[in-house]
């Protein structure tokens, strides 16, 4: 006899199990659950973390960021987009302590493709920093700061390279602009000219022809003179820049600049100077902890620079990668060819070299996360096919790069996302 379907015995009934298959139906129609585009499981063979090689590792990335560093199999799958790497060495971005992008317009797309994903531009016009989110995170000095007359002025005018200070005043205010308009450091110039080797006087200022070959000048026997910042005048910069959460770099290339950077108490020297420095004041340098930022490629004409390495090394100084992007010797990227001589002369490991162009690095801008593969870090890494510490020339070209958890480059086959059967 058929059941009205309006009757209460239908309701008791047959209701309660059509529900149940209905049930059964959404559930075996309901799509499993599909990857988020703003997450990323990057697997790798190595993995420097900024400190340590670890490996087996793997790298979940959440919105522009490390959300977490773990092993492979302590991640499930298919809640992430998954890049697997297979035997290649995952790194944090290299950063560049000393270039010269802006004021010579290098294109940074190019130098983010070749594995820098910081630079810090220490001489060049004033901005605020900018990039990270896919694109070449740029730091600025803005111009350098240098006495009337001084350092870089003679080769290459004031326009966005320079900022002449005649008074302490002046400098104080200088400082103060600097900092207001976005510079993350503060540069001076203590720099009077002649060193043999020195690009800065043998034609060439940070990549740029100078407007008098200096040579002309060796020839006649006369010696280029450029005025140097008052010692009181150093002092206030230095001051002011540490009242703001500063720290202050110097462009020196001999003893006299050396001398007055360091009773000004200056943080960091920008390069390893050009000329012999007398060891009584590079211990001096090391017992205020200076920073040195190396650029050892760019000055490797430089008579001086071995001999100066070397012992500060032999001292316990710290040095930081640095390698004068701009330069018309030095690769828009990574120049492999600083850090082996880092290894070479400075007696470095290469884990030290590595660390000295990351996590170290990171430090020194006052932004720690910078530069490492932790929780909480912005997702700026590299990937190189192989191990960078047997064949550090690898890092020149590597085959995967990202800022800020946006892909910039990748060459890993493996790398093009597949849905699983579960997707489908």
């Amino acid at each position: 006899m058929p059941i009205n379907i309006f009757s209460k015995q239908f309701y008791k009934k047959c209701l309660p199990l059509l529900l149940l298959a209905l049930n059964g139906c959404v559930a075996s129609q309901s799509p499993v659950q599909k990857t988020d585009a703003n997450v990323i499981l990057l697997h790798s063979a190595r993995l420097f973390d900024g400190n340590t090689i670890k490996t087996n590792t793997s790298v979940l990335i959440e919105n522009g960021k490390i959300a977490r560093v773990d092993s492979r199999e302590s991640f499930p799958s298919g809640t992430a987009k998954e890049i697997d790497l297979g035997d290649a060495t995952l790194l944090p971005g290299f950063i560049e302590l000393h270039a010269h992008l802006s004021y010579r317009h290098i294109p940074a797309d190019i130098v983010l493709k070749h594995g820098i994903t910081t630079v810090r531009d220490v001489g060049g016009p004033i901005h605020q920093p900018y990039g990270g989110d896919g694109s070449l995170r740029v730091l600025t000095s803005g111009p350098i700061i240098t006495a009337p007359g001084g350092y870089p002025i003679p080769g290459l005018g004031e326009t966005g390279i320079a900022i002449p200070v005649a008074t302490v005043e002046a400098a104080r205010e200088t400082v103060r602009n600097l900092v207001e308009n976005g510079a993350v450091v503060i540069k001076v110039a203590l720099e009077p000219g002649g060193e043999a080797g020195a690009p800065w006087t043998s034609g060439y200022s940070h990549g740029h022809p100078t407007a008098h070959h200096e040579s002309n000048h060796q020839n006649t026997g006369l010696q280029r003179q450029w005025p140097l910042l008052p010692e009181q005048t150093l002092k206030a910069i230095v001051e002011e820049a540490h009242r703001l959460g500063r720290k202050v770099t110097a462009h020196i290339g001999e003893s006299k600049g050396a001398e007055l950077a360091l009773d000004a108490r200056i943080d960091e020297w920008a390069h390893v100077p050009c000329a012999s420095i007398p060891e009584t004041l590079l211990k001096k340098a090391v017992a205020q902890q200076v920073k040195i930022v190396t650029t050892i490629d760019t000055l490797s004409k430089c008579p001086g620079v071995d001999l100066n390495v070397q012992a500060l090394a032999g001292l316990g100084a710290e040095f930081l990668y640095g390698a004068e992007i701009a330069h018309p010797d030095i690769p828009w990227g990574i120049d492999a060819q600083e850090l082996l001589y880092m290894m070479s002369l400075a007696k470095m490991q290469a884990l030290d070299v590595l660390r000295a162009a990351t996590s170290k690095a990171g430090r020194q801008l006052n932004i720690p996360l910078l530069g490492t593969l932790q929780a909480g870090a912005p997702a700026d890494m590299i990937a190189v096919k192989g191990n960078p510490i047997e064949t550090p020339k690898i890092l020149e070209y590597p085959d995967l790069v990202m800022s800020g958890g946006k892909i910039a480059v990748n060459n890993f086959e493996r790398g093009v996302y597949k849905p699983s059967v579960r997707e489908n």
